[in-house]
């Protein structure tokens, strides 16, 4: 039996309240059919390319519904954000169309393109350590000493309803195709994007199943679930998918994904690039490794046979060296 929620869950509405404040400013990434994907795994397949949003990733979403919802004197400050790169560059373009600094503290083995990326956006950059803790203590210190608010990357119910506004997509393009019945595959780094989308799946689509995917080297959704709560796993900074690195699952995220998620996955690193280059040369669409995760993970799905399966793409942040190098592995 699934365990009582300590907080209040995220609801529908409160995504589609997010989806209103997104409206404006984001982008409705479309749902792509992959009949390239589908000659290989037997069932039709859909890709949700959240690389076509801006910048670059699905976290542009959570971020700038979190933003929008500070009242201007708690931002008139800045923001900070510790994040591996993807938050980071969504909050230093939220705080940008809000007229307000950013500093984003990445690791110091973030890729040169996400550092670029927030740069780009007018967030000054800090490195501090390879974990999501050390990213942290260093994001609440600048904090205590500036004023400035901290956007949180996953662990917070606006965060959630933002991220939630992709899974509401998929479940109402889904529906406009008549199919009702269908697998969700969705990246799982701190929980943010895994809660939201599964609430909102699973609340317009109750027949839909929904399957968190992680890399194997970082199972901290598959340890919570084995636990019954969120647990610590050993950090694994030489990962591939450097999105979804964190140690911990979320608490307010895990509560999400034990109503809503009906399995989680892994996956080795060796599946990555053959994912990413399958993603570039047969779909022509440039997805990073956290991206492409959900399509190295169809053939390892129990229960995909028979019915349409939809592959979230979280983002696409890298640039050509970074797939140079990536391909010369």
């Amino acid at each position: 039996m699934t365990p009582a929620a300590t907080h209040t869950l995220v609801s529908l509405d409160d995504i589609r309240r997010a989806a209103s404040v997104l409206q404006p400013v984001a982008v409705r990434t479309p749902l792509l059919r992959s009949y390239t994907l589908e000659e290989a795994v037997g069932v039709a397949v859909y890709l949700k390319p959240e690389m076509f949003q801006r910048s670059g990733s699905f976290k542009f979403r959570g971020a700038y519904t979190y933003v929008s919802r500070l009242a201007p004197r708690d931002r008139a400050h800045g923001l900070v954000a510790p994040s591996s790169g993807n938050h980071g560059q969504a909050v230093a373009l939220a705080a940008r169309l809000h007229g307000v600094a950013a500093t984003i503290v990445m690791p110091t083995t973030a890729t040169r393109a996400k550092v670029a990326g927030a740069e780009r956006l007018g967030a000054r950059v800090e490195f501090a350590g390879t974990t999501t803790a050390e990213r942290l203590a260093r994001a609440m210190e600048i904090v205590a000493a500036t004023g400035a608010a901290l956007v949180p990357p996953y662990d917070a119910a606006d965060i959630i309803a933002g991220q939630g506004t992709a899974g509401l997509e998929i479940a109402e393009d889904m529906h406009a195709l008549g199919v009702e019945r269908y697998t969700v595959l969705v990246q799982v780094g701190g929980g943010g994007l895994s809660a939201g989308v599964s609430t909102a799946v699973k609340q317009v689509s109750p027949r839909a199943r929904v399957v968190g995917v992680e890399p194997s080297g970082s199972p901290k959704l598959t340890r919570a679930r084995e636990a019954g709560e969120p647990a610590s796993i050993p950090a694994n900074p030489s990962g591939l998918a450097d999105g979804l690195l964190a140690v911990r699952v979320g608490d307010l995220p895990f509560e999400h994904h034990q109503a809503y998620v009906d399995g989680v996955v892994t996956v080795d690193d060796a599946k990555l690039v053959p994912a990413v280059r399958h993603l570039l040369d047969r779909e022509k669409l440039v997805a990073e490794p956290s991206g492409a995760i959900t399509v190295a993970a169809l053939e390892g799905v129990d229960g995909v046979a028979g019915a349409p399966v939809v592959c979230v793409l979280s983002g696409g942040n890298v640039e050509w060296d970074g797939l140079q190098a990536l391909f010369q592995r």
